[in-house]
């Protein structure tokens, strides 16, 4: 095996075990494995045929995927002139301005657990639980903007 070649599995290999991560974590697991793919790309974009060769994936699951990751605006589609072949690239703000800033995720977790407390009855200590697990969600809610801004004066102090 040639050196590019043990250094492309490696990184393969690595993006599969960060994608299990995510996965474990709750993320989709075939977008996660096409995430982690792009991301750790040279250029950060690839074809829907190279990601299923890169995933050992069939059209279809690559299909599904990236329709995910355009769902919640991790990546979205890019036309190459002269080339029927589109290519699947990340956005140029990076992940984490998508993933904390562009996301209801809280809020909706908040009002779930808000309506499902209101089910409960009163007084109730499955009630108490519900409505503290909806206040969590909407502290987390809260904080998101902040903890962003103070990763990106983190990450410029780190340029």
């Amino acid at each position: 095996m040639s050196d590019y070649a043990a250094e492309a599995e490696a990184v393969t290999a690595a993006a599969e075990r960060a994608a299990a991560g995510f996965a474990a974590a709750g993320f989709p697991k075939m977008p996660a494995r096409a995430l982690l793919a792009l991301v750790s790309s040279e250029d950060g974009s690839m074809t829907a045929a190279e990601l299923g060769e890169r995933l050992g994936a069939s059209a279809a699951a690559v299909s599904g995927a990236v329709r995910y990751l355009q769902t919640v605006g991790f990546v979205h589609r890019v036309a190459r002139p002269g080339n029927r072949r589109d290519l699947y690239a990340l956005h140029d703000d990076e992940w984490y301005v998508v993933s904390m800033r562009n996301s209801p995720i809280y809020e909706k977790l908040a009002e779930l657990t808000d309506a499902t407390a209101e089910t409960l009855p009163a007084g109730s200590a499955a009630r108490a639980r519900m409505a503290e697990m909806a206040r969590f969600y909407r502290f987390l809610n809260s904080r998101m903007p902040a903890l962003l801004d103070d990763w990106e004066n983190e990450r410029e102090a780190g340029l």
